[in-house]
């Protein structure tokens, strides 16, 4: 517990902290006994507010000493600190060093990962290419093959991405200035890059089924018939307009999302954007008059590769784009594609364990503070990640030196306006919050930047485990708590 200085006299440290156990503390505060003291006394407190009395360093203080008797966080374990990046000092902390749950926070680690190894214009390229020759009367004697590098953002529309019509359009148009009027082989897809898990399990204590709107990606789904799955997910919110549904596939031993289910079987959401990007480029081939003789056939690996020429194309959104929508969006699947492919980039490795590794070498090049980390995934969906508010914001302090700290910063939602941020701090706080977000169920947590009044960046992390009451009540909790901050 902080040790407050004697500031003022006992009574009004009484009626501060009543009125803060209460869940407010407005700027007229102050004993009751002076509202009806004339102006003319020579201790007329009237106009006097509690600010006055107070730093805003006191102010967070008491409020952090109120909170811990709070209904809402007397039970819960909470960490709390706010960090000055230029005097490299805490300013007011509690718990700073007890490894918490960060639920969505966890993005900090892995964004920061993918756009400092892979590099701000980093993008996803996914190739149409044929084997064989192309006759005459423009018969391709051979393969078409669509090659992809995991692209997270394909055919999703997400942060610019396009369509999986447009991607066809292109291919299609492509493929007319090359001559091909007819295909007399099969639509391969080569995705190498994309590899089985090794352990073949879902991180440890995954959190697959909360709030009704949570998923992990799935893994190939190809030889999965959904008719014969079990449904082991139970039916989120009845009374939610939509309605989503999770199972583990005995087939990958990994979750599988769902966006329909009638009783019976269920109806997957698609699984594997190569081979659905695929199967519409043949159907769309077919129809505009293009015949295909194959049929589409996925191909992981290919020991004796034919020898292809490229037709064409087509780039993802640049990594900071995505990244950007990851943030603001608090993206699960994007997340998990980018701890994907950093383990790609750094051991040729897709895998969950792959990218763990390349996460952690990463941040302990950078000095993070790894003695209470548990980095499980990519997203923060498992409740096996731990980390300590103070190693939260030391992280985000050498940040601030790198060349691509505008980019980072961009990324996190702003408190009142964007992201996951524009239903809190709509007052005090307003344009002044600019971080990432976290929510499981009783679990709550911040991490990033404030500017305060006087125009000074400081930064923060507020880690709530276990609360009790709403999130609601929590969310309020945790604006009371920030808002003495904006003074400092």
């Amino acid at each position: 517990m902080i040790r407050l200085k004697n500031i003022f006299v006992s009574s009004a440290l009484a009626v501060s902290a009543f009125a803060f156990s209460q869940g407010t503390f407005t700027t007229s505060t102050y004993p009751q006994s002076y509202d009806n003291q004339s102006s003319s006394s020579p201790k007329d407190f009237s106009s006097t507010t509690t600010e006055k009395l107070m730093t805003a360093k006191e102010l967070v203080d008491i409020n952090i000493n109120s909170m811990m008797s709070d209904p809402v966080l007397r039970n819960a374990s909470w960490g709390f600190v706010i960090y000055d990046p230029k005097t490299k000092k805490v300013v007011s902390s509690y718990n700073e060093n007890t490894p918490l749950v960060p639920a969505s926070t966890t993005k900090l680690l892995t964004t920061e990962t993918a756009i400092s190894l892979l590099g701000e214009k980093f993008r996803w390229i996914t190739q149409l290419e044929y084997s064989g020759t192309v006759n005459l009367d423009g018969t391709l004697q051979g393969n078409l093959y669509v090659v992809g590098s995991g692209d997270p953002s394909l055919g999703t529309n997400k942060a610019g991405a396009a369509s999986y019509k447009d991607i066809v359009s292109d291919f299609v148009l492509a493929m007319a200035e090359k001559g091909i009027k007819k295909v007399s082989g099969d639509i391969i897809i080569q995705t190498g890059v994309f590899k089985v898990n090794k352990s073949q399990t879902l991180p440890e204590n995954i959190v697959w089924l909360e709030n009704g709107n949570y998923y992990l990606p799935v893994g190939s789904t190809l030889q999965i018939s959904p008719s014969n799955e079990k449904l082991i997910a139970k039916q989120s919110n009845p009374f939610a307009e939509s309605k989503n549904f999770y199972y583990i596939s005995p087939y990958i031993k990994q979750m599988v999302y769902a966006d329909k289910f009638e009783g019976m079987g269920l109806t997957t959401k698609v699984p594997d954007a190569p081979a659905y990007l695929a199967n519409v480029l043949r159907a769309t081939l077919i129809k505009s008059g293009i015949p295909v003789v194959g049929k589409v056939v996925p191909k992981l690996t290919d020991l004796n590769p034919e020898k292809r020429e490229l037709i064409t194309s087509y780039q993802s959104p640049s990594l900071t784009d995505i990244l950007i929508y990851t943030n603001q969006h608090s993206d699960n699947g994007l997340a998990e594609a980018f701890l994907r492919t950093v383990g790609f980039q750094k051991n040729g490795d897709q895998t969950l364990e792959s990218g763990r590794a390349a996460v952690i070498s990463h941040l302990n090049s950078i000095g993070f503070d790894t003695s209470g980390l548990n980095y499980m995934d990519g997203s923060g969906l498992s409740r096996s990640n731990l980390v300590t508010p103070i190693a939260q914001v030391k992280f985000l302090t050498g940040l601030m030196n790198e060349k691509f700290y505008k980019s980072y910063f961009d990324s996190l939602p702003i408190g009142g306006q964007t992201g996951t941020l524009k239903k809190m701090f709509n007052g005090e706080g307003y344009g002044q919050i600019f971080a990432k977000t976290g929510t499981l169920n009783k679990v709550k947590t911040l991490a990033g930047y404030m500017k305060t009044n006087s125009g000074k960046t400081l930064v923060f992390s507020l880690l709530i485990n276990n609360y009790a009451g709403s999130v609601d009540q929590v969310k309020n909790k945790m604006e009371q708590l920030l808002q003495p901050a904006l003074s400092l």
